[in-house]
């Protein structure tokens, strides 16, 4: 077992610079280190976000490794904002809309994607109200 505390996520994306103007409008959030190929973001959390040029990763990714498959987790305090951020991303920002807001087993969310592909799931986590 790890003797640590999980505080990161890195995404591998196409280009930096645009990525990060991307997250910076999902977070509401100014990066906290910027670079042409890796990108922080540190959150009120603590969580640390972190994008890294898919071309400059290190050890260097495989083919199979450079579809996008991952997916970052929202939660939300109540179920009217997971529709405000609907429409929000939807129609203001540049998220593709995968999934409408759908009550599911663990909770009420929709998913859109990242323009890397990566899926956000935007979710208040409980049962139906």
């Amino acid at each position: 077992m790890i003797n640590s505390d999980f505080s990161m996520t890195i995404l591998y994306v196409n280009n930096v610079p645009k990525s990060a103007q991307f997250y910076q409008q999902i977070l509401t959030a100014a990066p906290v280190e910027l670079s042409p190929t890796f990108c922080l973001f540190v959150l009120e959390n603590g969580l640390k976000l972190g994008l890294w040029s898919k071309y400059t990763v290190e050890p260097v990714l495989q083919q199979l490794d450079l579809v996008s498959s991952s997916e970052v987790l929202f939660t939300v305090s109540d179920k009217r904002m997971v529709d405000d951020l609907y429409q929000s991303w939807g129609m203001e920002l540049e998220v593709t809309i995968v999934h409408q807001p759908q009550q599911l087993d663990f909770g009420y969310a929709f998913v859109g994607l990242d323009i890397d592909g990566h899926r956000l799931r935007v979710c208040y986590l409980k049962s139906d109200e």
